[in-house]
């Protein structure tokens, strides 16, 4: 079973990707900032982090690029779960180090399947 780091301020997002994630078998971890994130993710080690972009106190973005700076944390597979679906978005998440892009509103039947193919990617 993999262990998923879900960094949202939405409670109602969480708990959706929570009760799709967890009927698949996975372990959803939660946290509602950028700060609690780093926390939970250093203590907990997460197999994939899954983060909003437009988080409070630190965004996503900056928030990635703390992740890949992170000993331990730099190869964790980091997929944007994002509203921000205007051109260039997508390319800017790539480039602040996320290795994918799902958009907002979540498709609950494609989640499992885009966490799953993130976990069977090589990441170095």
């Amino acid at each position: 079973m993999s262990n998923v780091l879900y960094i949202e301020d939405n409670a109602e997002n969480r708990l959706l990707v929570r009760r799709v994630l967890e009927a698949e078998g996975y372990f959803v971890l939660e946290a509602v900032d950028g700060p609690s994130g780093l926390e939970v993710a250093a203590q907990m080690r997460p197999d994939l982090i899954l983060l909003d972009i437009n988080l409070p106190e630190i965004d996503g973005y900056d928030l990635t690029r703390c992740f890949r700076g992170t000993p331990g944390l730099q190869h964790v597979p980091i997929l944007a779960v994002t509203a921000n679906v205007m051109k260039g978005d997508r390319e800017r998440t790539l480039a602040a180090g996320c290795d994918g892009y799902i958009q907002k509103p979540i498709d609950v039947d494609r989640l499992p399947e885009q966490v799953r193919a993130a976990l069977r990617r090589p990441h170095t």
